[in-house]
Order: C-alpha cells, then sequence, then structure tokens
C-alpha cells in the first residue's frame, strides 16, 4: 500500500507542482478524490500500526483478529489507491513526467542563453551600446537569474516559466545582433527622408496663413474658431520635428543609429500633426465654400434620409415606437436650414447640426432593424 500511495503522490504532487490556481480548479474533482484516497491509506496504516503495538508477538485470538482487521483494511486502501491511479494515470504520468523535466529544460534554456551571449561577445564592440540590444540582454540576464531562483526554490512551474523566458530573451538577443549591421544605413536613410518630409510640411504650412484669412473673410467667425490656434501649433510642431531631426543627426555621428532612428520617429510624429492642423483649415475653406454654394445639397440628403427611416417605420409597424421621434428630427432640420441668415451664415453649425440629426436618425434606424430581428 505503501509504495502504491506513494507512486499516486507523487503524481498528485506533480500536478500541483506545476499547475496555477486556475489551472488546479478544474482538477478538483481528482484532488477531492485524492484526499478521501489518502485519507483510507492513513487510516489503514494507522489500524495496523495500532495492532502492532498492542499485539505484536501474540498469536491469540484477539491478536489474529486485530491483524486480520489490518490486512483487510491495507488492501482496501491498496485497491482505492489503484482506482484513483487508474481513472487519472494519464495526468499523473504527464505531470510527473514534465516535473522530472523541469531541471534539464531549465539547463537547456540557461545554454541557448549563453550562446547568445557568446554570439555578442565576438560581435562589433559597437553594437553593445544600442538600446535593443543592451535592452535584450538585461533581459537575458534577469531571465536566467528567474531561473536560478525557481530551481533554488523548488518552483517548477516558475522554473518553466522563466526558461520560457529565456529562450524568448535569447532569441531577442541574437535577433538585435543579426539586425545591427543594417541600423546605420536605416538611419541615413531615414534621415534623408525625414529632411525631404520637413521642407514638404513647410510648404503645406505656408498655405495655413492665407487659408484662415480666407475662412474669416469669407465666412462666420464661427466658423473658424476652433482653428484659431492651429498656425501656432502647426509651427510649434515643426520646429519640434526639426529638433528631433538635429538630435537624429547627432546620435548618428556618435555611431548610435538606434538613437536616431527614435529620433527621426519622433520627428515624424510631429511633422504627421502638423499637416493635421494646416489639413483641418484647407480643408475647412473647401468645405464652406462647397456648402455655401449649395447649402440645400446637404439638407436634402438629411431629409432623404429622414424619410426612408420614416419609410421604415411604417414597413416594420413601429410607427408607434419611432414615429414622433423621426418626427422631430424633421423639426431639428428646420431650425438649422432657418439658422442660415444675415451677410455670413454660420455655415459650420449648420454643417454639425445636419451631421448630429444625421448621426441619430442612423442610431434610430439600426435599433429599427435589430428589434424587427
Amino acid at each position: 500500500m505503501d509504495k502504491r500511495q506513494s507512486i499516486a503522490s507523487s503524481g498528485v504532487d506533480a500536478v500541483r507542482s506545476l499547475e496555477t490556481e486556475h489551472e488546479l480548479s478544474s482538477r478538483r474533482e481528482m484532488l477531492d478524490r485524492w484526499a478521501a484516497t489518502e485519507k483510507t491509506c492513513f487510516d489503514a496504516g494507522a489500524t495496523y500500526l495500532a495492532a502492532v503495538d498492542q499485539f505484536d508477538g501474540m498469536t491469540n485470538t484477539a491478536a489474529q483478529t486485530a491483524f486480520e482487521n489490518a490486512a483487510h483494511g491495507l488492501g482496501v486502501a491498496a485497491q482505492a489507491v489503484d482506482r484513483f491511479y487508474a481513472a487519472h494515470r494519464s495526468s499523473l504520468e504527464e505531470a510527473r513526467a514534465a516535473l522530472a523535466a523541469t531541471p534539464r529544460i531549465a539547463r537547456d534554456a540557461k545554454a541557448q542563453a549563453e550562446q547568445a551571449q557568446l554570439e555578442l561577445a565576438s560581435a562589433d564592440p559597437s553594437f553593445v551600446d544600442y538600446p535593443s540590444i543592451r535592452s535584450a540582454f538585461l533581459s537575458v540576464d534577469t531571465a536566467v537569474a528567474a531561473v536560478d531562483a525557481s530551481l533554488a526554490s523548488n518552483d517548477a512551474r516558475g522554473a518553466r516559466a522563466a526558461a520560457a523566458d529565456v529562450r524568448e530573451a535569447a532569441a531577442a538577443l541574437k535577433a538585435a545582433l543579426a539586425a545591427a549591421p543594417a541600423r546605420a544605413r536605416e538611419a541615413q536613410s531615414a534621415l534623408a527622408s525625414v529632411r525631404t518630409r520637413v521642407e514638404a510640411v513647410r510648404t503645406r504650412f505656408d498655405r495655413l496663413a492665407p487659408a484662415f484669412s480666407t475662412l474669416l473673410r469669407e465666412f462666420n467667425v464661427a466658423s473658424s474658431a476652433d482653428l484659431s490656434d492651429n498656425e501656432r501649433a502647426s509651427a510649434r510642431h515643426i520646429e519640434q520635428a526639426e529638433e528631433d531631426l538635429a538630435a537624429a543627426r547627432a546620435a548618428a555621428s556618435a555611431g548610435n543609429p538606434e538613437q536616431a532612428l527614435e529620433y527621426v520617429a519622433q520627428a515624424r510624429a510631429h511633422l504627421s500633426d502638423a499637416e493635421e492642423l494646416v489639413d483641418a483649415v484647407t480643408d475647412r475653406v473647401d468645405l464652406l465654400r462647397k456648402v455655401k454654394a449649395d447649402p440645400v445639397a446637404r439638407e436634402q440628403s438629411v431629409r432623404f434620409r429622414l424619410r426612408d427611416a420614416q419609410q421604415l417605420a411604417v414597413n416594420r409597424g413601429l410607427v408607434a415606437e419611432w414615429g414622433s421621434v423621426l418626427d422631430a428630427q424633421l423639426a431639428r432640420i428646420d431650425r438649422a436650414s432657418a439658422a442660415l441668415t444675415g451677410t455670413h451664415p454660420d455655415y459650420w453649425s449648420y454643417l454639425q447640426d445636419l451631421d448630429s440629426i444625421s448621426a441619430f436618425i442612423t442610431g434610430v434606424v439600426d435599433r429599427m432593424r435589430a428589434s424587427a430581428r
């Protein structure tokens, strides 16, 4: 019984050592069954030891009965262990094999880490200061230390997880080393590209002030109030892009192309922001001129959407639920149209009102279609 119990117990212990609390929750039936089986074994062992303690060397009837009862209990317990093991053999044996393999897995992972570190030692010394390589090297060291700590504390699950981290970190270090020789070329290419883009964005920026002046001259002042800071903000983004470009040149000259590429990325982000601010002004001019030339076109489009929605309510038998809601949108359209008065009507507010109404109608249509499914 002891031998069988020991084998089964080692399997259960392996499961507990390797699985997370969440995973163990799915093993509750097995663990509860083992707890009951183990108790049967302990009780049988205690009965046997009590018989030995009381009747050792005796041959009387009481002794014979005590030892027969103890033997029967040991047999029942052994059979209970056999039934448990048969029911969970696959899980127990897999867990025990995995636990036994943990030291080897840790050794293999550390060997991969050592190989990656040897490749770094034989690489061009200038690569050592590249941020990607410094970061990857630190990750390898950290992961190896985690493996050692887990093994020292007999944390098999932690050791296997840390070993996976070691393998991943070692692969990342090797990838960073493989990419390093091309970084200088990438940096020079990126520098040339961003220099060209700075000039292009400056050319676009020159259109902003005239476009904003057009907005003030041709349209209601409210149509451009939200754009009043675009020129200053766009100019600042261009300045910041040029500062980043200068820093990128310095980093490339100092033999740190990766840092140069980081500065280039920042410069590109600033240039994109500058372009958006310029386009917001020039696009506003184009949009308002289009509406000014034919203010009814957008209104008619929204009215058509409203009529389609009302027809859908009729076809789906939803007039009682949505009819009055849709009718109210007609009044909103009329109010938006009636607000276009004066020498410089507020076309921007007009468009925003119509877009809001259109979005509301779309939402109602979606809900009507969903309710009819």
